[in-house]
This record gives structure tokens, C-alpha cells and sequence, in this order.
């Protein structure tokens, strides 16, 4: 089982597959490298994900190294030990914010960037559906009654067949003789928690970082976390900006849908 060893000592999981440019592949907060199955066999890359520290098949750490910077660091020890001076990041929701934090502290690390439904303005409605469940485990007890209430509960999402919230749920949830268990520490939750009772800062800073590089900006349509005014301010603000709305998608895109594919084509071609 591929692993390395971050700074404090955890064991961290990740898979590494394909040829040709490193990109490494960040999920989103509560997920794993499983974000990207359904788009991995469009991409013509070295394809590298890993589960942050606390998720998936990576050790459970101190709740309070489950932050953004040290998760960064985390990605840099990766490179590191694959050897890799640099890599393009492709970012879901939280793995955008870390591409931004490295931008902003390892710029010379980076090939390129794309985000997926993240931005620096982050939507209080959805940061209030994250607070709700983040940390707990859904109240179905099989895969398929998870499935089940994906596709009537999650409107925002149109045209997904069974398959895919069936996929979705066996990925993110272990099922058990008691019910669906998250595949990742449940103390996730109080720090999350705690950075949302502090001020919440500036991120444009961020985003400004990241100019000059390859960038693509991937928003559902339908999102409740990246607001189109905010992905409307971030083209203006970087008119080399590769952009794609993706009809019938909330908060997040699959990425394998038409619009998202033809973005990261755009994004792999200027890196290429």
C-alpha cells in the first residue's frame, strides 16, 4: 500500500497512476482520493492522490493539525518523496484552498491549478449544510438507502443515475452491522468548527497568488458554496482565467461532465 510519512510522524495514503504530467488530485474536506474515479480515466496524466491526514486510508492525527496550512505542508512532503520538483494541483472544494495556500508559500511548486467549486468567497449556506453533517454518520444503514436519499434529497444535482450516488456513497461510507460509518475522524468536526468561530479571513490574497500560472475555475451551476458573483469577480480579476459552468451540478461538479472535461483539456494543453 503506497504511503509516506509526514513531518509529525503519520502515515498518509495515496495512489499514484498514469504517465506524463504530475497532477496531484486534492479532495474535498471529508473525502478521500475516491473524488476523482470518475474523471481519472479522462485525464492523460500521472495521476496522484492522496487522502489527507484523518481521511480515508491515511492515520488519524491532533484534531489540531487538521488545518489548511498543514495539510499544504502535507502535499509538499509528497512531492517530495516521489521526487516530483513540481506538479500541477487539480483542488475540490478544500484540496482548491490548499492549492491556494501553496501558491501563495511554494509558488515554484506549481505547474498549474484548477478549482472545483471553490473560490476565495466562500457561501454561508453552504458552509452551514458542511457544519450540519460534517463529523456524523448519515442515518441510513445500507448503501443503497444512502443512495436512495442522495437522489431525491440532493436537488441540486440533475440526471445522475443510481450508479453514480451508489458509487458516491460506497466511497465515502463503510457499511457496517450497525449502519454507514464516514471514512474519516469524526473530531474532523471540532476543527472545523473552532476555525469557524474565529474572523473569517481575507482569502483574495490567495487567489492573487495564483496568477501567472495555468488556472481553471470548474463551478456547478447549482452550487450553494461558490456563489457566481464571486466566480464572476474571479475571471475579472484574472481574464487568463479557464472557466466552465456545469449545468445541473451543485456543490460538486463529478468533473467528467462535458463542460468540466473541456476545461481541464483547456488547462492540461497549456501545461503540455
Amino acid at each position: 500500500m503506497p504511503q509516506f510519512q509526514s513531518a509529525d510522524g503519520l502515515s498518509l495514503y495515496y495512489t499514484d497512476q498514469g504517465e506524463g504530467l504530475p497532477v496531484i488530485a486534492l479532495a474535498g474536506l471529508t473525502r478521500n482520493g475516491a473524488d476523482f474515479d470518475h474523471v481519472a480515466p479522462h485525464l492523460p496524466v500521472r495521476l496522484i492522490r492522496p487522502d489527507y491526514r484523518g481521511r480515508g486510508q491515511s492515520d488519524w492525527a491532533d484534531p489540531d493539525t487538521y488545518t489548511i496550512p498543514t495539510e499544504a505542508t502535507d502535499v509538499l512532503t509528497l512531492m517530495d518523496h516521489l521526487g516530483l520538483q513540481k506538479a500541477a494541483i487539480l483542488g475540490t472544494s478544500r484540496g482548491g484552498l490548499i492549492a491556494m495556500v501553496l501558491a501563495a508559500t511554494a509558488k515554484d511548486r506549481l505547474l498549474g491549478v484548477a478549482l472545483n467549486d471553490i473560490g476565495p468567497v466562500i457561501a454561508e449556506t453552504g458552509l452551514a449544510v458542511i457544519k450540519n453533517y460534517i463529523g456524523k454518520n448519515p442515518p441510513q444503514k445500507t448503501y443503497i438507502e444512502a443512495a436512495e436519499a442522495r437522489a431525491k434529497q440532493w436537488i441540486q444535482f440533475q440526471d445522475v443515475p443510481m450508479e453514480r450516488w451508489l458509487a458516491e456513497v460506497k466511497a465515502h461510507y463503510r457499511e457496517t452491522p450497525d449502519g454507514l460509518v464516514i471514512r474519516y475522524d469524526p473530531k474532523l468536526r471540532d476543527a472545523v468548527l473552532a476555525a469557524g468561530a474565529q474572523p473569517a479571513p481575507d482569502l483574495w490574497p490567495l487567489y492573487t497568488a495564483l496568477e501567472g500560472l495555468p488556472l481553471a475555475l470548474i463551478r456547478g451551476e447549482n452550487s450553494d458554496l461558490l456563489r457566481k458573483d464571486t466566480a464572476d469577480e474571479m475571471a475579472r480579476r484574472n481574464p487568463a482565467l479557464i472557466r466552465a459552468e456545469v449545468p445541473g451540478r451543485g456543490h460538486v461538479p463529478f468533473l467528467d461532465e462535458p463542460a468540466a472535461l473541456a476545461a481541464l483539456t483547456t488547462w492540461l494543453e497549456m501545461m503540455a
